[in-house]
């Protein structure tokens, strides 16, 4: 699967690295993942969270945040929301075995990964500005929403809007218990290194081969 990046979302600096993990065994707990959460937070249950702001990948996010018209006090990037999380209750989110390693590599890394069910996706995603009558069913929300103009979005070939860049999911495309075949997205904004965005991809991916069982064949590509 290609995931590509169109020359309008290019022009404000998105760039992502993508790669895929197939025959995964996604489980609501896991043992090593469970060992793996508990020594990210263990790592940084004692970080001062107001010290954040200062982080240098926190703030290219945040910077892109306010670039796209989001207020990152309000909504926080998603590896600083982790981060933030970890330090207010030691505690990160356990959902299911792959979204679980998906969160450990962006508490640890602050880069936003993305994670989708392959089987659920038409063609090769493409991340565009939305248009402004795009239907968008976030994770976590009861109702659809439209998606306001000039929004970076990540859809499929069907239209599908999978991902509002770089913070919120689709209910359309996401992980279940039932997932198989996994997407990984990591998301790149200006002011962050390309290493850290595809080293980050690569994580997931190693986490998803030794503890789901997944088959990888150990190539990231960019986009």
């Amino acid at each position: 699967m290609l995931v590509r990046v169109s020359e309008e979302a290019k022009r404000l600096g998105i760039f992502v690295a993508f790669t895929e993990v197939h025959d995964v065994k996604t489980e609501k707990e896991n043992k090593g993942i469970e060992e793996e959460l508990r020594k990210v937070e263990e790592k940084y249950k004692n970080e001062n969270p107001e010290l954040l702001k200062n982080n240098p990948v926190v703030r290219a996010y945040r910077d892109f945040y306010w670039k796209i018209g989001i207020d990152p006090t309000k909504i926080r990037p998603s590896g600083e929301a982790l981060r933030r999380r970890v330090a207010r209750n030691a505690k990160l989110p356990r959902i299911n075995s792959v979204v679980d390693a998906g969160n450990i590599v962006s508490t640890e890394t602050l880069v936003p990964i993305g994670l989708y069910d392959m089987d659920k996706i038409k063609g090769n995603p493409i991340i565009v500005l939305s248009k402004g009558n795009e239907v968008f069913y976030g994770i976590g929300k009861q109702e659809p929403e439209k998606v306001e103009p000039n929004i970076p979005i990540m859809i499929d070939e069907e239209g599908k809007v999978m991902h509002i860049y770089p913070h919120r999911d689709s209910v359309l495309t996401s992980i279940t218990l039932d997932t198989k075949n996994v997407l990984i997205v990591a998301a790149g904004v200006p002011g962050v290194e390309k290493s850290l965005v595809t080293n980050a991809a690569k994580m997931v991916a190693e986490l998803l081969v030794k503890y789901a069982n997944g088959k990888w064949d150990m190539v990231v590509n960019e986009a």
